[in-house]
């Protein structure tokens, strides 16, 4: 199997039927042979059901966490490749087939970069879009000479292989930090394109992300990582 689309989900009914169709689409039109994969992280709602009902292969991950949900499913993925994505719609997986032909191309890392491409209004608060992705996204930067310009973008696409070598370890939001730390010091060749990024489309689940408490943990695995306390791997 070439492609595997991986849709962490946690409580995304209103959302994850939506994703799991149009990533299931993407893959017919562009035909690739592929599969799209949700971890559903102990999920109260009605994720679960929706995404099997709408053409997803299931695998619950008890473990709570963004990223705990994504290292599960970077293990279970069949393809070759895999491209993530979040689960309310906010990343249009239509790029997927982009990401794909550049990680043929021997690009071991593709990100995207939503600060460069159309941002729809108020798909981002003030905070995040002003202050805390700039401000970390600056930091790190700085603290491993890495070029990537948007440190925290959901949506990615990297081989399976090179990305379980990097044993990645956090279960929160600071596996995006970690993952890019980690693939620059182990010398992977990264892509960045310019993504457009939407406003989420749930209506009754709000937003997983927590400003401080997150940002903290961003900021913590850098310097962790600087100072030599997280081993490469």
């Amino acid at each position: 199997m070439e492609l595997t689309i991986l849709i962490p989900c946690y409580n995304e009914e209103d959302s994850i039927e939506e994703c799991v169709k149009t990533s299931l689409d993407v893959l017919r039109k562009n035909e690739i042979k592929g599969e799209v994969l949700v971890i559903d992280n102990n999920s109260t709602d009605k994720s679960n059901s929706l995404a099997k009902r709408a053409g997803a292969r299931v695998v619950v991950e008890k473990n709570r966490g963004y990223g705990a949900a994504l290292r599960r499913g970077n293990k279970e993925a069949l393809g070759k490749y895999i491209v993530m994505a979040d689960a309310d719609m906010s990343y249009d997986f239509n790029y997927a087939p982009t990401f794909l032909e550049y990680l043929k191309q021997d690009y071991d890392m593709v990100i995207g970069n939503r600060f460069n491409k159309n941002m729809e209004r108020n798909a981002m608060s003030f905070s995040h879009k002003y202050i805390g992705n700039p401000l970390l996204s600056f930091i790190g930067r700085k603290l491993f000479n890495i070029k990537v310009k948007d440190f925290h973008c959901g949506l990615r696409g990297y081989s399976k292989e090179k990305i379980i070598e990097l044993n990645l370890e956090s279960d929160g939001m600071e596996l995006a930090s970690e993952m890019v730390i980690k693939a620059t010091q182990n010398n992977f060749k990264i892509k960045e394109i310019p993504i457009n990024f939407k406003k989420d489309t749930r209506c009754n689940t709000t937003s997983k992300l927590h400003t401080f408490k997150d940002g903290y943990r961003h900021l913590k695995l850098m310097i962790d990582y600087k100072r030599g306390r997280k081993n490469e791997k």
